[in-house]
């Protein structure tokens, strides 16, 4: 028997003491931190081929026939300064803020941009770092705003 002066809270739904929000579900909080994390690592990698394009530019095949074909310096500071942005974003995420995880989906898309522009230097990785920026962006939209903590 219910007493009628307390309401019932809906099944699944776990509230923080002394609020009346529910706290967001686990498989938000799982999403978004293995997003936040795969941000942080993308970033990392970024770095990485960043530097070794300013310091070891004879690991990249040098293609004259493509659009995009810059001087390997100039792909080096490109991929340093996405690499520091992602790594930046990856660790805002996890604060859980809104504004981050929107940050951090047109960040995934300047790093998609980049890759897919560097295709003809590296291109296995850059694939590889566009199909887990592609589920990056997924999966920081993949749940209501509501469920964020704001």
């Amino acid at each position: 028997m219910s007493v009628p002066d307390q309401q019932q809270a809906p099944l699944g739904a776990d509230h923080r003491p002394g609020t009346s929000r529910p706290d967001p579900a686990g498989w938000v909080v799982g999403v978004t931190l293995f997003a936040a994390t795969m941000m942080a690592v993308i970033g990392f990698f970024h770095v990485v081929q960043g530097l070794a394009a300013l310091f070891q530019n004879q690991i990249y095949v040098t293609s004259t026939r493509y659009i995009f074909s810059f001087d390997l310096t100039t792909w080096g500071w490109i991929h340093l300064l996405v690499g520091i942005l992602l790594l930046a974003t990856g660790f805002a995420i996890t604060t859980g803020r809104v504004w981050a995880r929107s940050v951090g989906i047109g960040f995934a898309v300047l790093s998609m941009i980049a890759n897919f522009a560097f295709v003809p230097y590296y291109p296995v990785w850059s694939l590889l770092i566009i199909v887990i920026d592609v589920f990056v962006i997924w999966a920081l939209c993949a749940f209501p705003r509501q469920d964020a903590r704001t």
